[in-house]
């Protein structure tokens, strides 16, 4: 009979994560369903009990770290080409984002540019303002004016 236990335990572990969307009680419900499973072969409840336990914990602690990151929205990797954003960059083949054409060189690497904007002309000195793909995202490096 502890089947209907467990039965009842998934269930309500499935509506509190349908709830909450917190990746914690998903994986109670897998073990919920370990122990389910279980209790059709074997009776001991504390075999049963334990198989839960072992099973949720193995979940949360393996699995759970796992899809958080795969799931979280706007979430990427930093990579060591973030330290190119704010640099200036030599525009080398002139950027028209109409014509999908562009390149910029910073730090003796040659980068494809977009301006999000107006082309700008080769030999200009652009200032990067984000990277998306393989991708600098540039904008004109305006020098400040300076009182005298």
């Amino acid at each position: 009979m502890w089947w209907i236990f467990w039965l009842a335990a998934l269930v309500l572990f499935l509506i509190v994560e349908g709830l909450t969307v917190g990746l914690v009680s998903l994986w109670f419900a897998v073990g919920a369903l370990a122990a389910l499973l279980l209790s059709l072969a074997v009776e001991s409840v504390w075999v049963q009990t334990a198989a839960f336990l072992a099973v949720s914990a193995l979940c949360l602690a393996g699995v759970r770290p796992l899809l958080r990151r795969w799931m979280a929205p706007g979430a990427r990797a930093a990579t060591n080409a973030d330290r190119l954003i704010g640099q200036e960059a030599v525009v080398t083949e002139t950027i028209d984002d109409l014509a999908g054409k562009g390149a910029v060189q910073v730090e003796g690497q040659t980068w494809t540019a977009r301006s999000g904007g107006a082309p700008i002309p080769q030999g200009a000195v652009v200032k990067i303002l984000r990277i998306e793909g393989v991708k600098l995202y540039v904008a004109p490096d305006v020098p400040v004016s300076r009182p005298n």
